[in-house]
């Protein structure tokens, strides 16, 4: 009888159970051998590099091809198909993830413009309160010639394509070549010929004849083009017919309000009203009576005229409001309103103050709005206002004068002061040079005038009698050289202006497309010489690298290297650039001024800080 075995501990046993479990699972864990042809195609279809190939491939299998077709598939590369085929497949690939790409970002910008468009219509509180909504426009005695009533509308398509006139609206009226066919009085004729006005201009031939229709008007042409008649004209002659009716009596009036967004603007443009109506009397017509109504001079100016009864006012927008508010005027009889540079007053911030002056309307006006620079956006926000409105744009809104030479250059900072005089041999005067600061404009004009050079300056820190003297003295080129904000860049009109200096980029390149536009006027040939250095944002770099491209002027090295992530999408869909501001080197979901304008509105800033150099200017 043997001897029974030791017991054995524990963690032994578990270990020779272990060892003998392996042992026996050996033959059921056997891998076969993959060849390294078939380890290549799983490792390549893993990689979704051949995902086409596998395709195929699965179905030669099913088929039961032979070995060789299958090989030939499996390795990635087709021998029957040429490196140029597969090139081109992987082309329309990539074209189609693009196009997806694209679909998405315009479907981001839809929202983010549904986000900031304003839901509030262009008009008066009580006219929204009432539920107002006029469905006709107002009637005019005025008919164009029946030759031109007459012609087929093939014909008057022939003109406005020959003028590159692009007009939307309903029962467009005829375009209009001659000043006699418009039937002007010969007192205005003579008066245009004075001025050296011998033809209308494109934007003239269509909306002369549109606003004496009576139709509400939006024009979009670039600067110089002479979009100072076109309003001025026909309310000068409406207000005739008006006196010869019935004449104005004391404190009644204005038939005709003019709303400009500076003080230079609006003395310009009330100069230009009374040179044609002292033409009238002189031809013996009834007197037209027209006051001008800005900040920095005596109120007591303008109640003179309104206390005689005013036919035509113009007005900057905050002493307007002021006086209404004081009930030194109303507008009771008037039925014909025109705002120029009308994005400034309708764009983000102005909307409020434009409702206030609605609401002291009585009944249905006229209602105009012009403009070298105007975004879709607020186009479609000034339609809810207007009544049939006929928008009429000569070139693109917010492109620059094709009249104007665009010189960019990179300069230094500390160097800019000095390079101004090299600059300034550059053509005879008179030269104007724009600033952004108000320091640097005070600088300048101090540099210029130790060097021996006859300049004034302006900007929103002088008083009005200082601007005046200087913007005249400037005009009637008794000085050569005039320095300025952009207070001076908006509608103003100088004659023989042959050079602009842009001593620094503005943060908008609207304000620049007005700044040269300065130059360059009624078919005139300009320049205007930029300079740019590190302190420019680069977001206002791409749009005035895309407005040189689109007016075929020479981009240095320097901005042509530059490129946005969305640089790709930018003349996708129906808009190109960013339908918010209408700068062409970004989209909406770049825009530096939406974003300037939501960071002021959640900082509570004032609107007017943003709009102007200075709150004064109103």
């Amino acid at each position: 009888m043997s001897s029974p075995s030791p017991a054995k501990k524990r963690y032994r046993r578990e270990e020779q159970g272990e060892k003998k479990r392996n042992s026996d699972s050996d033959d059921d864990n056997y891998v076969p051998y993959v060849p390294v042809r078939e380890r290549k195609k799983h490792e390549l279809m893993r990689l979704g590099r051949i995902a086409h190939i596998a395709e195929n491939a699965n179905k030669s299998s099913s088929e039961n091809e032979s070995d060789n077709e299958q090989s030939q598939e499996v390795l990635g590369r087709k021998y029957n198909i040429s490196l140029l085929d597969q090139h081109t497949e992987l082309k329309k690939l990539a074209e189609a993830k693009k196009i997806s790409a694209v679909e998405k970002q315009l479907k981001e910008e839809e929202k983010i413009l549904e986000s900031v468009a304003e839901r509030k219509a262009l008009m008066a509180a009580s006219e929204l309160a009432k539920a107002i909504v006029y469905e006709d426009p107002i009637e005019t005695s005025w008919k164009p010639p029946r030759h031109i009533l007459a012609m087929p509308k093939f014909k008057l398509d022939e003109i406005r394509q020959k003028h590159r006139i692009l007009v939307e609206g309903e029962e467009i009226p005829p375009p209009i070549r001659t000043f006699k066919e418009m039937k002007l009085p010969k007192s205005i004729l003579l008066a245009l010929v004075k001025k050296g006005i011998k033809k209308p201009t494109p934007i003239q031939v269509q909306g002369i004849p549109t606003i004496l229709s009576g139709r509400d008007l939006i024009g979009i042409a670039f600067t110089g083009s002479g979009k100072t008649l076109v309003f001025v004209l026909p309310i000068i002659m409406f207000c005739v017919e008006q006196e010869v009716c019935l004449p104005f009596i004391r404190n009644e009036g204005p038939y005709g309000l003019v709303i400009c967004p500076s003080r230079e603007l609006a003395k310009q443009t009330h100069e230009i009203v009374r040179f044609f109506c002292d033409s009238l009397k002189q031809d013996g017509l009834p007197e037209v009576r027209s006051c001008l109504a800005i900040g920095g001079v005596p109120v007591t100016e303008s109640m003179e005229t309104i206390q005689k009864g005013v036919h035509i006012m113009v007005a900057t927008p905050g002493r307007l409001m002021d006086m209404l508010d004081k009930k030194m005027v109303n507008l009771r009889v008037c039925r014909y309103l025109c705002m120029d540079e009308a994005d400034r007053m309708i764009d983000m911030g102005f909307e409020e103050d434009v409702r206030t002056i609605f609401s002291y309307f009585k009944g249905q006006r006229q209602t105009l709005l012009f403009s070298a620079t105007m975004p879709k956006k607020i186009q479609n926000f000034a339609r809810s206002a207007l009544v049939k409105p006929i928008t009429i744009n000569v070139g693109r809104a917010g492109a620059a004068s094709m009249n104007v030479i665009q010189d960019v250059e990179y300069v230094k900072q500390e160097a800019k002061v000095v390079y101004l005089l090299e600059c300034l041999q550059r053509t005879p005067p008179p030269v104007l040079i724009f600033a952004e600061k108000k320091q640097d404009v005070d600088a300048i004009h101090e540099y210029l005038l130790l060097k021996g050079v006859e300049a004034v300056a302006i900007h929103g820190g002088k008083d009005q009698e200082e601007r005046s003297k200087a913007v005249e003295a400037f005009r009637s080129q008794i000085k050569d050289v005039l320095v300025a904000t952009d207070v001076a860049s908006k509608g103003l009109d100088f004659s023989n202006v042959q050079h602009v200096i842009n001593y620094d980029m503005p943060d908008d390149v609207e304000n620049y497309v007005h700044r040269i536009g300065r130059t360059g006027r009624s078919s005139t040939k300009g320049l205007a010489t930029t300079f740019l250095n590190k302190a420019t944002e680069q977001s206002v770099l791409l749009d005035l690298k895309h407005l040189l491209i689109e007016a075929k002027q020479k981009v240095p090295p320097f901005l042509a290297e530059l490129c946005s992530e969305s640089e790709q999408l930018l003349e996708v869909g129906d808009t190109q650039g960013c339908s918010y501001c209408g700068g062409l080197g970004h989209r909406i979901t770049e825009c530096p001024k939406l974003e300037a304008v939501q960071n002021k509105q959640a900082s509570n800033i004032g609107r007017r800080d943003y709009l102007s150099n200075t709150a004064a200017d109103y």
